[in-house]
């Protein structure tokens, strides 16, 4: 074979791996950072402790104090009917849920309706506590969500819901509790969409660069959706297969007609 044939090859070869390979570069995360970055980072950087309270969510709250019978009015248990027709109730020890209306209240035994939205569960507690110290003596307040959860889409291992289970999580632990990015996944752009007061927030996010921490996208919030873009190469793979693989054929096609031409030439 000579160098015209082999030259043939070599392009097709070069025009398939130019559409095949993800580089290394492109695949790494954060890849800007290093121990010189850090004071530049952290001057930048706001810690966000735990999502706040939104309307629709689900809390649990437990009052605790030294006189119990003071605080059993408001640590009523979840109650059921063993059957729809049925008259007998069967109760639980798992505390009854508040759910938080599109105001922002949840409304409490005796109490009546407390604006929790906007809030962190400490803080919640704190004006729940508040309240209480009108009728108890030292009351303490516990307050949880439940059911927390974002939403991680496009190319990542496991898409699916991912819960916030300790009341805090960044863009970096919802894409490792997905099984981290596919190779596909482009690093580069990931998209977080949040509903924020009425109104839905869009924002795309460079998880290669080191401003990332300086977003507030970076700490999620419940219900937010996270989508990994695809890169070229998955464009290709998925949706233009054919064109590429008709490319392929018709380049070694004509190197064929190049061999069989020279052939007859000698």
């Amino acid at each position: 074979m000579n160098k015209t044939i082999k030259f043939v090859f070599f392009l097709a070869i070069a025009a398939v791996c130019a559409t095949g390979c993800v580089t290394q570069k492109k695949m790494t995360y954060l890849r800007e950072v290093n121990a010189q970055s850090a004071d530049s980072i952290n001057r930048h950087f706001t810690s966000i402790s735990e999502i706040v309270i939104k309307p629709g969510d689900e809390l649990t709250i437990l009052v605790s104090a030294l006189d119990r019978e003071a605080v059993a009015p408001y640590n009523l248990p979840a109650v059921s009917y063993n059957s729809p027709t049925s008259t007998t109730v069967q109760t639980t020890l798992m505390l009854q849920t508040y759910r938080v209306d599109e105001e922002g209240n949840i409304e409490m035994p005796v109490l009546g309706k407390i604006h929790v939205e906007g809030l962190k569960r400490d803080e919640a507690a704190e004006e729940i506590k508040k309240a209480l110290e009108k009728q108890v003596v030292k009351p303490m307040v516990q307050v949880n969500t439940i059911g927390a959860k974002v939403s991680v889409m496009g190319e990542v291992m496991r898409p699916g819901q991912v819960p916030i289970s300790n009341g805090r999580l960044t863009i970096l632990d919802a894409l490792a509790a997905a099984g981290d990015m596919t190779p596909y996944g482009r690093r580069d752009n990931v998209l977080v969409t949040r509903e924020q007061d009425g109104k839905l927030e869009f924002a795309r996010l460079n998880l290669t660069n080191q401003d990332i921490f300086a977003s507030p996208y970076y700490f999620l919030q419940q219900n937010d959706v996270v989508y990994v873009s695809p890169n070229k190469v998955r464009a290709i793979s998925s949706g233009n297969i054919g064109l590429w693989l008709s490319m392929v054929s018709t380049v070694a096609s004509a190197a064929t007609v190049i061999v069989t031409v020279v052939n007859a030439t000698k």
